[in-house]
């Protein structure tokens, strides 16, 4: 399905790729949360289903995109990726199912509560660490991972978002990698949710391919600039869980005026 933009909005779009992939190279989440109302409001494009759809899509290739500076500065952890990955994108199938069940304020309004929550928990002092300090035995290890990958798959497929900021934290949770290590391996989970979600509404015609492009090809400048900035500040994790914290709690409240006011028409 395609819309006509004019050239004052196409730029607008490369614009809000930018911030998108900055986000996601920086904190490794925040992209899908960040394109769906760029993409609405900012650019000004006039259907939603085609927007989540359209975002899903360019989010995705752009979280896989990112892996590159992440993996090249050593910050993924593979095996914790695949296994997050998998059992995240089975579980993100059946919450896409519950979630086309619930109204579409309630949802985000709920999402929007999860969101401060999680932003909550990133500022809470944590003991300095500067490797995979939890040792677990690889059995234990995976069955952490495939717990709350699947935990976060649901929320993400429920949601209809990339999941990034679940993803990070779950993580952490699981394996207790760093925040830095935890933000790279994410990406490849965001990715595969991105994708899951945007292939299903492919399928039904709901992806704008023309506007996908141009919030690609500004989420890749993004992209890299994000994951320079990152690799810098993870000598300073405090300054990142701040960074993630206020991105993530400012953007629920955002919504949660948006969802509000909603409520009172």
């Amino acid at each position: 399905m395609m819309v006509h933009l004019s050239l004052l909005q196409d730029i607008f779009a490369v614009i809000s790729g930018l911030l998108v992939g900055f986000s996601l190279g920086l904190i490794g989440g925040g992209g899908s949360i960040l394109a769906v109302p760029l993409l609405a409001y900012f650019v000004g494009y006039p259907d939603p289903h085609v927007v989540i759809g359209t975002t899903a899509l360019a989010v995705g290739i752009n979280a896989y995109l990112n892996l590159i500076p992440h993996a090249r500065a050593g910050n993924v952890r593979w095996r914790a990726a695949i296994v997050f990955a998998i059992a995240g994108v089975i579980a993100a199938l059946g919450g896409s199912i519950l979630g086309k069940a619930v109204g579409g304020h309630k949802l985000l309004f709920l999402f929007a509560i999860l969101m401060l929550v999680v932003a909550f928990l990133m500022t809470r002092p944590r003991a300095e660490r500067t490797g995979d300090v939890i040792k677990r035995p690889v059995a234990v290890e995976t069955a952490w991972l495939i717990v709350v990958g699947a935990g976060a798959g649901l929320l993400s497929g429920f949601f209809g978002i990339g999941g990034g900021f679940l993803i990070v934290p779950g993580l952490m949770l699981a394996t207790g990698m760093p925040i830095l290590a935890a933000i790279g391996t994410s990406l490849f989970s965001v990715g595969s949710f991105g994708m899951t979600t945007a292939l299903s509404y492919a399928w039904s015609g709901l992806v704008d391919w023309r506007v996908a492009a141009l919030y690609i090809l500004g989420g890749v400048a993004g992209g890299w600039i994000g994951a320079r900035l990152a690799t810098h500040l993870g000598k300073n994790k405090k300054a990142l869980n701040w960074i993630f914290a206020v991105i993530v709690a400012l953007t629920a409240i955002y919504m949660l005026y948006r969802n509000l006011a909603a409520f009172h028409l």
